[in-house]
């Protein structure tokens, strides 16, 4: 009786324990990851998140950017982690949606191995081109397309991801054809279309618009149904060819079996960050779109996406080993 006595305590100070550590939570440095290169978008986003909760609470809070294989070995990093709410993921269409139809093997299950959190931010893809091409609209670009067939490189910050696929997604609409080169993050793909090695990309507007604002490279088109507010003058993709619809979102996740309490905290003090004024202004200047989300809401939005874009990969054929 005594021994049961004593293994009873034991669980309860266990259970109190574990309790107390949700609550208080975060006691230590929390890191969030970023399975891009520097200076993408989804690193810009984790960078305000970061500087946003450290300053919350007090404790560090870190941007690990582990990228390669269009975002899954960052992915494959956080699912492993201890499910303790120490190590948050920023996922994005690619690594949640995209790639469990791209590659034939991965290292982790989205739907088993991953805690949503909340949806962070919507926002279109740019369509925009070196100064090279001569063209200033959509109808124009696909004419002069279809005039240099197979001829020009556009650019992608990796195979499989919402860049990379939107373009494909085009080339589907138009019948025609280009030469697709990958990169590793948006920022290589701007610096490659700056120096001249390709002439075409649709990647994030949150990166892409300043340098389209400057003049160093021509914005055609944004890829979502409606204008962005940041460019209302610039046209959809939509506007030139029906139905033409390609969104990217980016979310935060935790490893799967992370305390509810502490999913919550996070998803509730993320919805007061992203309602600060100057953070969603900060976010619509670079063409973003705030858009959060209960932890739920967000596990529903991400077996819808996984849906659609499963359906835009296996119309283009694309599969990786």
């Amino acid at each position: 009786m005594r021994r049961l006595f004593a293994a009873l305590i034991a669980a309860t100070c266990v259970v109190s324990a574990s309790a107390a550590a949700q609550e208080n939570w975060p006691q230590r440095q929390v890191m969030i990851v970023v399975p891009f290169a520097p200076g993408g978008s989804a690193d810009l986003i984790a960078r305000i998140l970061q500087q946003q909760m450290q300053a919350r609470f007090g404790t560090p809070f870190v941007v690990e950017n582990k990228s390669g294989a269009g975002g899954s070995i960052g992915a494959g990093y956080a699912a492993r982690a201890p499910a303790d709410g120490y190590t948050l993921l920023i996922g994005t269409a690619s690594t949640q949606a995209i790639n469990p139809f791209l590659y034939k093997r991965l290292p982790f299950d989205v739907e088993r191995d991953f805690q949503p959190i909340t949806l962070l931010v919507r926002f279109p893809n740019l369509l925009f081109v070196s100064k090279r091409v001569p063209a200033t609209s959509v109808p124009q670009f696909i004419e002069y397309l279809k005039e240099n067939d197979g001829k020009l490189n556009f650019g992608s910050s990796g195979i499989g991801t919402s860049s990379h696929l939107s373009s494909v997604m085009f080339q589907l609409a138009t019948h025609t054809r280009m030469i697709h080169v990958p990169f590793r993050s948006t920022a290589e793909v701007v610096n490659s279309m700056l120096n001249g090695s390709i002439e075409v990309a649709m990647e994030s507007m949150t990166t892409t618009w300043p340098f389209a604002v400057s003049g160093e490279v021509r914005a055609l088109a944004v890829t979502t149904p409606r204008r962005s507010a940041t460019a209302p003058d610039l046209p959809t993709i939509g506007e030139t060819l029906e139905d033409y619809e390609a969104t990217a979102w980016q979310g935060l996740f935790a490893p799967a079996g992370t305390p509810s309490p502490i999913v919550e905290r996070i998803a509730a003090e993320v919805k007061r960050i992203w309602d600060l004024p100057a953070v969603a202004t900060a976010l619509r200047n670079v063409g973003g779109e705030p858009a959060t989300s209960s932890p739920n809401e967000f596990k529903q939005y991400n077996r819808a996406e996984r849906v659609r874009w499963g359906e835009v990969v296996k119309a283009a054929g694309a599969q990786i080993d």
